[in-house]
């Protein structure tokens, strides 16, 4: 029944959003808008409306901007289990809004109206990957200060780095020669790191244990070419991650044995 709809409200909501009694409401005739946000979340409510009323809404999150860093513009110094937040915007807004947690259902938001580029927070788990971003915005009521904000960075941290829990996953061996081997693995998750993951250790030992040789690897490879191995022999294959605090446990042993004959 499209033919009798008047037009469209959309209702729009900043996730974390610590004024919960504002709400900005767009009245429209058309089926589309464009609307230049931050990059924190956003929880859109789209509703219908005619002459006898208004129509339930269709609720769209719109999720937060997940691309890497923005180097430089933020920096974390840890004291404990808080965390001393410093920027150094280009121009003086009038307030900056802050926003931090690990995921979009434990974000939290304040509004920090000095202009000194500082900011404490407190209570931070340990092993956790923290998200933290820093908008700038020349109007701060609660009312109005979304139509204005603009994200000067955003930042990854831990309050405290472990070691990864687990090695990683689906370790495989091709390409099996005389000589040589391809090793293969998925990466280790991001929540079984506990920590920046820096790289991977390969350790591979033959099975007379006379020869074992480690190769480190950064944490973007997930393979390498295995060469110099002696034919017709067993090797035992583990693979472990690193990071900052130390190293994690390695895999479940693989082995494979060498080609007796063949090419290199």
């Amino acid at each position: 029944q499209s033919e009798n709809i008047l037009g469209y409200y959309i209702s729009m909501e900043r996730i974390p959003n610590s004024c919960r009694d504002s709400t900005n409401r767009i009245v429209l005739k058309d089926r589309k808008v464009l609307l230049n946000v931050s990059m924190a979340s956003y929880r859109i409510s789209i509703s219908a409306f005619n002459k006898a009323g208004e129509s339930p809404g269709a609720i769209y999150s719109v999720p937060d901007f997940s691309a890497t860093d923005l180097p430089g513009q933020i920096h974390v110094k840890h004291q404990g289990t808080n965390a001393v937040v410093t920027w150094t915007p280009d121009y003086k807004p009038k307030c900056f809004v802050v926003d931090w947690g690990t995921g979009e259902e434990d974000m939290h938001m304040k509004i920090v109206t000095t202009a000194t580029g500082n900011f404490t927070l407190d209570n931070f788990q340990p092993y956790k990957l923290y998200k933290l971003m820093v908008h700038t915005s020349d109007v701060c009521q609660c009312e109005s200060f979304m139509k204005h904000e603009k994200t000067f960075g955003v930042t990854h941290f831990y309050s405290v780095e472990g070691v990864p829990r687990t090695g990683p996953n689906n370790v495989t061996i091709l390409n099996i020669t005389k000589h040589s081997a391809l090793v293969k693995w998925t990466e280790i998750p991001a929540e079984d790191c506990l920590g920046f993951l820096q790289g991977y250790r390969i350790s591979y030992t033959d099975s007379s244990r006379t020869k074992s040789l480690a190769v480190t690897l950064n944490s973007s490879t997930t393979s390498y070419h295995l060469t110099g191995l002696k034919a017709k022999t067993i090797y035992h294959v583990q693979i472990s991650g690193f990071t900052n605090a130390g190293e994690g446990p390695p895999t479940l042993s693989q082995l494979f044995s060498t080609q007796k004959y063949g090419t290199v």
